[in-house]
């Protein structure tokens, strides 16, 4: 199995890490202090999962790093495994707050071939994303990898319930960042039994993209969920060639910051937690499993935009050229495609909807315009004011004529299909000729990776 990087960029370039802000620009220095007493904490729990397998080979681009912790003085839950039950186990009391209760798996009483749950991360805290690492304590087996991400190793018992059919769900909480702002979960691929990885040295996944509700710590509802099935990940988690040479990390990120709510929301003032966030599986074998044996990534979180030095093909030109080889004929290929378009400035990119174009080997293989029929099903989390929603529903008419995504959505995963592709190097190429960047400013962040048989 070749772990090496046999897939390159045209344009190389680093990724950049950020948050998304509509309706309004944020400072982005400043000096907040340090969370108010009581916070939330965190436990997790252990779960379970099992499939078929999958082959990696070559490692794709590299992520941002964003940052991510725990609330200030928070206790940490102890939290135990119920196993054939479906419930939780039960969280400690930690100084200035209830510990959040550990996660447990559930699996309905039919043992481990039934519907199961895994319990990755409960009420984790994220800090702003542009101070230093805070040193807040994290529940066990949670490490902060920066202030806006969190990650935990699947253990063999959760990846020992793994089914053909697997949904990622993400929630998250709203603490003292009122704004809206780009969130993922991504997979990273670390060598075997590391207790922590850098995340700029190992090979990641962005397995789903969400954008933050504006939202107001001290209304409700104060939590918004998202999720995704991605039965494709199931090949992946229980390739025994894969878990014999790497574990498996889940991801949480959510860069944010809390400048505008320590002025605007009642109990910010002073704090720097921005937001909450709990991350989970469910599995169950009501689909046929995916055949695929092969994993390439190409790219996770990639700038792509036509100003910046790398991150497209040429200066000028919103395209980008993406090359990969396959050592084998593949009967069937697909790529998994997540990109968002942001923007705020005036004309920014965030608020004219374009036509994307994907091409594999020159033949186009799909065309998008991003964007939801309407954003009215996603009101009730935005419980701040803002210049999105407004003060009353617009029409589908209005959504339709600026908005590429919703405060409070989740970004669509694009399946590509290639059908067959032969061994040998091929290319992906992805085109948005009509974007213009106003100013030099926005971004369409790139991800995507590809599994074959």
């Amino acid at each position: 199995m070749a772990t090496g990087g046999s897939a390159t960029s045209g344009t190389g370039g680093q990724p950049s890490a950020g948050s998304t802000s509509t309706g309004g620009t944020e400072p982005r220095g400043g000096t907040s202090g340090a969370p108010a007493a009581g916070g939330t904490s965190e436990a997790t729990g252990g779960a379970t999962v099992s499939g078929t397998g999958g082959r990696f080979s070559g490692s794709g681009g590299r992520a941002p790093t964003g940052g991510t912790s725990n609330q200030g003085g928070a206790g940490t839950g102890t939290g135990g495994t119920a196993t054939g039950t479906g419930g939780l186990g039960a969280g400690g009391t930690g100084a200035g707050g209830a510990a959040a209760g550990g996660g447990g798996l559930g699996t309905g009483g039919t043992g481990a071939a039934g519907p199961a749950t895994v319990e990755l991360m409960e009420s984790v805290v994220f800090y702003d994303g542009y101070a230093s690492t805070s040193e807040e304590p994290v529940p066990e087996g949670i490490i902060r990898l920066t202030n806006s991400v969190m990650a935990t190793r699947l253990s063999e018992e959760q990846l020992s319930v793994i089914q053909p059919h697997l949904e990622l769900s993400v929630t998250i909480g709203a603490l003292c960042d009122n704004y809206d702002r780009i969130g993922s979960v991504r997979l990273a691929l670390v060598p075997k039994g590391s207790q922590r990885y850098d995340p700029e040295d190992v090979t990641r996944i962005e397995l789903a993209r969400f954008i933050t509700p504006f939202m107001d710590k001290n209304r409700t509802p104060d939590t918004v969920p998202y999720a995704w099935d991605i039965d494709n990940v199931s090949a992946i988690l229980t390739d025994p060639e894969l878990q014999s040479s790497y574990d498996f990390w889940m991801e949480l990120s959510v860069f944010g910051v809390p400048y505008a709510a320590n002025e605007e929301v009642a109990g910010c003032a002073g704090r720097s937690d921005v937001f909450r966030g709990w991350l989970s599986l469910s599995t169950d074998s009501s689909v046929q499993p995916t055949q695929f044996d092969v994993l390439r990534p190409l790219a996770c979180d990639e700038p792509f935009n036509d100003y910046q030095a790398g991150a497209s093909d040429r200066i000028g030109e919103t395209r980008k050229t993406i090359e990969f080889s396959l050592e084998k004929d593949a009967q069937d290929a697909t790529i998994f495609l997540i990109t968002s378009n942001h923007g705020a400035n005036s004309g920014g990119e965030e608020y004219i909807r374009r036509e994307h174009f994907v091409h594999v080997d020159g033949e186009q293989k799909l065309s998008y315009r991003p964007g939801r029929t309407s954003c009215e099903p996603f009101r009730r989390y935005n419980t701040q004011a803002n210049g999105i929603y407004g003060p009353s529903p617009r029409s589908d008419q209005d959504w339709q004529s600026f908005s590429n995504w919703c405060p409070g959505d989740k970004i669509d995963i694009r399946v590509v299909p290639c059908g067959a592709l032969a061994a040998g190097a091929h290319e992906f190429v992805i085109e948005v000729p009509d974007a213009v960047f106003a100013g030099d400013d926005g971004n369409f962040p790139l991800s995507l990776y590809l599994q074959a048989r």
